[in-house]
């Protein structure tokens, strides 16, 4: 199995889907697993970044929703894992609760005691 490198976070400071609802809970899922988040925010130099990362991986359009969040693995490729939910902050809190505590996390911690 191939192990993560890093955890990839396009969001905006000012959306409250991002910050800290996501956020956060990524940095903290990175700590645990001893990868980096790197952190885009759209309205930075990141943007073109951010922009790449979404437009390869992501869910695309001309004006996408944040956050998206992606995992790197050492191979290099990438899974996308989360796109925020424009229908209210208590649903994209819901879907980052499910990643933090799901399946995916799991494997990836026992990636780490390995």
């Amino acid at each position: 199995m191939v192990r993560a490198k890093a955890i990839h976070v396009v969001y905006a400071k000012w959306c409250p889907h991002c910050v800290p609802t996501t956020i956060e809970p990524m940095k903290k899922m990175a700590s645990e697993l001893g990868i980096p988040c790197n952190l885009y925010d759209i309205d930075s130099d990141a943007v073109k970044k951010a922009d790449e990362l979404v437009r390869k991986y992501g869910d695309w359009s001309e004006d996408y929703i944040i956050p998206q969040v992606f995992l790197e693995y050492e191979d290099g490729s990438f899974k996308h894992i989360l796109t925020g939910y424009s229908e209210g902050v208590q649903y994209t809190k819901r879907a980052v609760e499910n990643i933090v505590n799901g399946e995916l996390f799991e494997k990836l911690k026992a990636e780490v005691s390995n």
